[in-house]
């Protein structure tokens, strides 16, 4: 589970199915700034198939397709609003993570 979710744009894409409810396709590329459609398509359909996102399918023209969120993983959203608040927190703190190295600068950090 920690393998799919820690897939470079995984999270954000939870993120925000979490926040804006169901989604359209199109617009949740847009919401998640600087994804391919290739890529959107393929974590989708992986998150899908672990049982974290549902897809809804519409016979419209042109066709309707929506993403949103199972129970399983309003289970995991609790965990991603812990961490937007500690992440809240620290940055109130001055705190900033260098990118790249993983470390963490700031203040208390010993910097």
């Amino acid at each position: 589970m920690l393998e799919l979710l820690t897939r470079p744009w995984t999270l954000h894409i939870l993120w925000e199915l979490s926040h804006n409810g169901p989604t359209r396709f199109g617009v949740l590329r847009r919401q998640v700034d600087g994804i391919s459609s290739r890529v959107l398509t393929e974590r989708l359909r992986t998150l899908e198939n672990a049982g974290f996102v549902f897809r809804h399918y519409e016979q419209t023209i042109p066709p309707a397709v929506t993403y949103g969120i199972t129970d399983r993983m309003k289970d995991i959203e609790k965990v991603l609003v812990q961490l937007e608040g500690l992440s809240r927190k620290w940055q109130g703190e001055g705190a900033t993570v260098s990118a790249g190295r993983g470390t963490l600068a700031g203040k208390g950090a010993g910097a």
